[in-house]
């Protein structure tokens, strides 16, 4: 009775986009997200008021380095039904295609040196001099893994820009083999440190800085990773890190700083992962609170990943040709 065509149609049909239409309690159960720890103040925020305005839905939020992240998916195989990447290259180098099918960018940040009440030398530092300042043997700083967490490896970007910004020859070596001992798998794991007195300075986004009541020192425009149009000065640094593969290693170049969002192929929750992710690029909602914690919007913005995005969310994107 039925031809092929209609098997072939009917089985297409399960991999259509989740219908989010309707009341609320259409979307319900536990919906668990993964994010990077810079996100962690606005994407509790964010949880809140998607929570009221879903109250069937209860979401789960996992911080961690953006790297650390993926690949907890990639390879532990835990499940997830939102990523949320302090870089959009990571789900591209990570999960694109095995474990995740797109990426959407959503928010930009930048580099600073932060700093806390008990810093020494706090009242002289600058955007010239903080290089000389973190150099001193009676000052400690902190920053994050490389291999884990893109605020790490971004750190080390910052200070080989600042290396030829200074024209200081060997400064980014001097500092990357300082303090090593205070290094930890995110960035947000330093605030203790920096809060006890452990440490002085931090390698950090700016966004954390604001959200925790931090000072920091803004970093020139050639070195901070925030500003497109040194795009391709950015690409003149490079980083080793880890790849997706046991054993192997990949190249990151230096670019402007792009929040990424996936839902990967593991969700357990698809319609409220897309209804959580809609939420989060709407500008009246979820942009809204990411803007208050110091994080511009980047939506929309262009992917190589638009064709495999679903429908409802192609509108918060740019195809890249």
């Amino acid at each position: 009775m039925f031809g092929p065509l209609v098997l072939v149609l009917a089985a297409a049909s399960s991999y259509a986009e989740p219908d989010t239409r309707g009341t609320p309690d259409r979307i319900h159960g536990e919906l668990m997200v993964f994010h990077a720890g810079s996100l962690s103040v606005p994407f509790a925020q964010i949880a809140d008021a998607f929570m009221k305005e879903h109250p069937s839905v209860r979401v789960l939020r996992e911080a961690a380095g953006s790297r650390a992240c993926a690949r907890k998916i990639a390879d532990l195989g835990r499940s997830c039904d939102v990523f949320g990447s302090a870089d959009h290259s990571v789900i591209d180098a990570l999960l694109i295609p095995k474990h995740a099918g797109w990426t959407l960018k959503f928010a930009v940040n930048e580099m600073a040196i932060v700093y806390g009440e008990r810093s020494r030398h706090a009242d002289e530092i600058t955007s010239e001099n903080w290089h000389r300042i973190l150099l001193r043997d009676d000052v400690a700083f902190g920053r994050s893994d490389p291999d884990s967490d893109p605020c790490g490896y971004r750190a080390v970007l910052t200070v080989k820009l600042a290396e030829k910004r200074y024209g200081s020859p060997g400064l980014a070596e001097r500092l990357l083999e300082k303090d090593l001992r205070y290094m930890r798998p995110k960035e947000t794991d330093l605030l203790a440190l920096l809060e006890v007195g452990a440490i002085d300075y931090i390698f950090l986004y700016r966004s954390v800085a604001e959200q925790h009541d931090l000072e920091w020192v803004a970093l020139p425009d050639e070195i901070n990773l925030k500003n497109p149009e040194f795009a391709h000065h950015y690409r003149t640094a490079t980083v080793e890190v880890s790849g997706s593969a046991p054993g192997e290693t990949i190249i990151k170049h230096g670019e402007p700083m792009i929040y990424g969002v996936t839902i990967p192929k593991n969700a357990q929750n698809p319609r409220a992962a897309l209804a959580f992710v809609t939420f989060l690029l709407e500008k009246d909602k979820g942009l809204v609170i990411l803007e208050k914690n110091g994080q511009p919007s980047a939506v929309p913005s262009p992917t190589k990943t638009y064709d495999q995005l679903p429908p409802s969310l192609k509108r918060f994107a740019v195809k890249r040709e």
